[in-house]
């Protein structure tokens, strides 16, 4: 009887999903007795249609991404894709055994001792030995991945500290909504790993409040909401990691059957805990069988030092390209859309240096004060927690030299030269805020110096961008959600219609605007005439809003970033050096604020921040975004900027 196979090429780097799939049944898999062979066949032959079916709607999506290619190997008799090939040619010595490279992958391997001899010899005695039963399996968990024809590439993705608030809230939902729109495999086994003793339908019960169907399609919401929630398991940790990682390599084993499957670790726990859990799995829970990648959460260390310890010991027992150092804020469609714009637009492209833009603008402001005293005011801060990845990363996408491909490891080649071309930051560059709490008379957080509010004015001392300020705003507890990034462009060089514009000569620059929140949008401001008799000049925005543009539900940042640790891109996520290069960046202004115990400057709850942010935009020569009277009001000469620094000092 004839067997199917397909030879899959192997591939540099992690990419795809269905090319594992297709090489479960290639021509070196071994096959035993008549009464598996024919459905081998079929079920191998079901596996690489949906594989393929899922590798071309995947490759419309992220067709740059994906680099593992099927190679052709046609007959007369079969597609041009598939080759009938003697079930008996694939059998193979049982004494031959799949190589694995350092991350875990399967490689194409085998001893040479595999020759016809062999291969004859099998044909003859074609028979299932009765002895050889598969292990067993627990009666609760069904094996899901085993010759199922729906699974085209077999995925366990384990949540490490499943019941806190950003599992339940974040993690769930976003793995739900990419099950549901078809970016994980049919038969995907999700873990969730905790201390608490609770059951799988402990766990069900807990994530369903939060998992929500697409509001611009809802199909079969419920079967699907059901069909996840059947592949949801729950494994009690216990106070010890080590333990706790052998059950979960048990139970995703007991889950996956007798087949390769690849596995993702989120790890949603406290950055103390984070070495102990990540050596643990490392030692007891990675799969020898497909690639293994885990996902770290920010902050990412406390100081250049801390952080430089915790990267080396990660790197003891992972590989580089197996780590994901997440920041949600880095999955916007903002950040995306930068080397978008810049890179896919000759309009845009060309002024892309100091010749052309006068300044930048980087902000990131949140209305919520709810996290303040959990994140904000313990020992971390907004510097460490946003400037140190979400600021840092923006900026240096944005400024960063045109990679070679758009390949991960191009792109953070390039970002990281921009983060060591930053000028040591100096701390007169640098204003510090603080919420202040209303709630009482007293001012609860006085004894305490950690910031809520950053800003700080970034030169890069480089050809492309040298003296062109970079003005970063971030903070919380103020008057609105606002993320965007403004460029404004130099004067036109002699402007004729300089005098039309009155004595405001900042209105005929222009500007453009790359906004997330409050609407995502795309703003370019442009001088125009007036409609009418005589000669009267305009400054208008032409805008682009995709609440008009996109009639679609944006996806969340962590499905994007989910299904980019998926595919294996990398180019959101912080290498190593990056997250180096970055705290080189604070270290010396972090430790020269704690040496002089600087204070922040108090500000109100709801209102736009510390006065110190519009003086140091002004020493600078960046002009307050248009309406903001507060910026006109108090935009200063560099005379007077001398002696105001901070408002108070201990």
């Amino acid at each position: 009887m004839a067997g199917l196979a397909v030879s899959v090429s192997p591939a540099p780097a992690p990419s795809f999903r269905p090319s594992l799939a297709a090489s479960r049944f290639s021509p070196r898999e071994q096959v035993a007795g008549p009464a598996a062979s024919f459905r081998t066949q079929v079920c191998g032959l079901r596996c690489l249609i949906a594989a393929k079916l899922k590798f071309q709607k995947t490759l419309k999506r992220h067709g740059w991404q994906l680099r593992r290619n099927l190679e052709v190997r046609a007959n007369d008799n079969a597609p041009d894709w598939l080759e009938a090939t003697p079930l008996t040619d694939n059998v193979i010595s049982p004494d031959a055994q799949p190589a694995h490279d350092s991350r875990g992958e399967t490689s194409n391997t085998f001893p040479d001792t595999l020759d016809s001899s062999v291969n004859e010899q099998s044909s003859m005695h074609h028979k299932l030995n009765p002895s050889e039963t598969p292990p067993p399996v627990l009666k609760e968990d069904p094996v899901l991945f085993d010759d199922q024809p729906e699974s085209a590439a077999p995925l366990c993705i384990a949540v490490i500290g499943a019941t806190g608030e950003l599992a339940r809230n974040k993690v769930f939902p976003a793995l739900f909504a990419l099950y549901y729109s078809g970016f994980l495999p049919q038969n995907v086994g999700i873990f969730g790993y905790s201390r608490k003793t609770l059951v799988d339908e402990d766990l069900r019960s807990m994530i369903e409040a939060n998992l929500t169907c697409r509001v611009d399609h809802h199909e079969n919401c419920d079967e699907k909401l059901n069909e996840f929630l059947k592949r949801t398991y729950y494994i009690d940790a216990g106070y010890d990691n080590k333990d706790g990682m052998v059950k979960l390599n048990s139970r995703m084993s007991h889950i996956e059957g007798n087949c390769a499957a690849n596995r993702i670790f989120y790890l949603a726990v406290p950055q103390e805990a984070l070495l102990d859990v990540a050596l643990s799995l490392a030692d007891s829970a990675q799969t020898t069988q497909g690639w293994n990648r885990i996902i770290i959460e920010k902050p990412f260390g406390f100081t250049g030092l801390s952080s430089h310890r915790v990267t080396q010991s990660l790197l003891s027992r992972f590989e580089e390209e197996q780590i994901y150092r997440i920041d949600h804020l880095l999955g916007k469609d903002l950040i995306e859309n930068l080397t978008v714009l810049r890179f896919s637009n000759l309009v845009f492209e060309p002024l892309w240096s100091r010749t052309y833009i006068r300044n930048v603008q980087v902000i990131f402001s949140e209305e919520t004060a709810a996290e303040i005293k959990g994140r904000y005011f313990g020992n971390y801060g907004i510097i460490r927690d946003i400037v140190h990845s979400h600021i840092l990363q923006t900026i240096a996408l944005f400024a960063m030299e045109p990679p070679v491909s758009l390949d991960g490891e191009d792109i953070r080649n390039e970002k990281v030269k921009v983060l060591r071309s930053i000028r040591k930051l100096e701390l007169e560059d640098v204003v510090l805020g603080q919420l202040k709490d209303t709630a009482v008379k007293v001012d609860k957080y006085t004894k305490s110096l950690t910031p809520t509010y950053f800003a700080a004015a970034m030169y890069i001392d480089n050809a492309r961008w040298d003296g062109v300020p970079f003005l970063i705003k971030t903070g919380i507890g103020l008057m609105e959600n606002r993320a965007e990034i403004r460029i404004q462009f130099r004067h036109v060089p002699g402007n004729i219609y300089r005098e039309r514009f009155g004595h405001d000569i900042d209105l005929d620059t222009n500007e453009l605007i790359l906004r997330d929140q409050p609407e995502e949008a795309i703003l370019l401001k442009v001088n125009n005439k007036v409609p009418g008799l005589g000669l009267q000049l305009d400054a208008s925005e032409l805008n682009l809003l995709y609440r008009d543009r996109y009639n679609v539900e944006v996806p969340d940042s962590y499905e994007h970033l989910l299904l980019d640790v998926l595919d294996g891109d990398s180019h959101l996520f912080m290498r190593s050096d990056e997250v180096a290069a970055a705290w080189n960046v604070l270290t010396p202004v972090i430790h020269e604020i704690d040496q002089n115990r600087v204070a922040p400057e108090l500000y109100e709850a709801g209102g736009r921040g510390p006065v110190n942010a519009y003086y140091l935009a002004a020493k600078h020569g960046i002009a307050p975004p248009r309406g903001s009277s507060r910026g006109r009001m108090h935009v200063m000469s560099k005379c007077t900027w001398q002696g105001i620094r901070y408002g108070r000092q201990h």
